[in-house]
């Protein structure tokens, strides 16, 4: 045992390790064929379409259109459960947002009741909302919104779009590395708000649940279908539909979670020219210093 243990590492010091590389390289290609896919199929979660989206891609900006139809989305229907915690008035007349000026956003604000205080008594009161308030929650507490949603309180909306996302497994989170995909929380959220179907005639649907092959943690999820056609009326003209319904409150949640998205990419392409012309610099730089000078 310990003769062949040697020449083994005899055979890797000496150089002639071919047969060991060789038997690990197809071990490596055996695993990236057979061990991989089935790795990606376990963490990858249900399949989840791509869409289009204005936002998408080095150059991509959000549209205000669709953020102001998507936030009406959300303030008719999703408010009702959803809270939006890490959003304030203002952002909605911040530049990359939904383009609301001043007004509008002292105006939406005020649709709100925001609970302030202590008084001078010691109370809390009610006050029309500021634009320096943020978007108050539905229930008070956490055990108030389990306690109205079946022991479950549903999850604040403020971050979804980056906290929910089905990973598409390998090879391809390598090629979204390079063409900058990021929009894997979107593409859920529309997927998951427009999933929701008749389940197999071979599933049982546990009581208080609904089937959804979308949702990301299993077929089962305590949400009702949340939207329905012509349920929200659009003054824009824009489809009444629930995949409509569904892709604009999704822009609107990506906006929620990444509100600098616009500036981001603006910084960001600005530096990458920066980089370039200074390689270039330094480039010609090391030239003429080293011209003249033999190696």
């Amino acid at each position: 045992m310990s003769d062949g243990s040697n020449r083994g590492r005899a055979t890797v010091r000496t150089g002639r390790g071919f047969p060991l590389r060789a038997a690990l390289a197809a071990g490596a290609m055996l695993l990236a064929a057979h061990g991989a896919p089935a790795l990606a199929q376990e963490h990858e979660g249900p399949h989840v379409p791509r869409e289009s989206w204005s936002f998408a891609g080095p150059f991509g900006h959000f549209d205000e259109a669709q953020l102001q139809r998507g936030f009406q989305v959300y303030k008719e229907v999703c408010s009702a459960c959803h809270s939006l915690n890490y959003v304030a008035f203002r952002n909605l007349g911040q530049p990359g947002g939904l383009g609301y000026n001043e007004a509008q956003v002292k105006t939406i604000a005020s649709e709100y009741q925001i609970t302030d205080g202590p008084d001078a008594n010691g109370d809390m009161f009610q006050r029309p909302g500021r634009p320096s308030d943020h978007f108050p929650p539905p229930f008070p507490n956490p055990e108030a919104a389990a306690a109205a949603n079946n022991g479950k309180a549903p999850p604040d909306l403020s971050l979804m779009a980056k906290a929910r996302a089905v990973q598409r497994g390998f090879p391809w989170f390598v090629f979204d590395a390079v063409t900058q995909y990021q929009e894997a929380g979107p593409d859920y959220i529309h997927a998951l708000l427009t999933g929701y179907k008749d389940p197999p005639a071979d599933i049982q649907v546990p009581p208080g649940l609904h089937y959804n092959p979308n949702f990301i943690s299993g077929h089962f999820l305590a949400m009702p279908p949340p939207l329905s056609d012509g349920q929200v009326t659009y003054a824009d003209g824009a489809p009444q539909t629930v995949d409509q319904y569904s892709r604009d409150v999704a822009a609107f949640l990506m906006w929620a979670a990444e509100p600098k998205l616009e500036a981001r990419k603006e910084t960001g392409f600005k530096v990458m020219i920066f980089l370039i012309a200074f390689a270039v610099l330094l480039y010609l730089t090391k030239n003429k210093i080293w011209r003249n000078v033999e190696h």
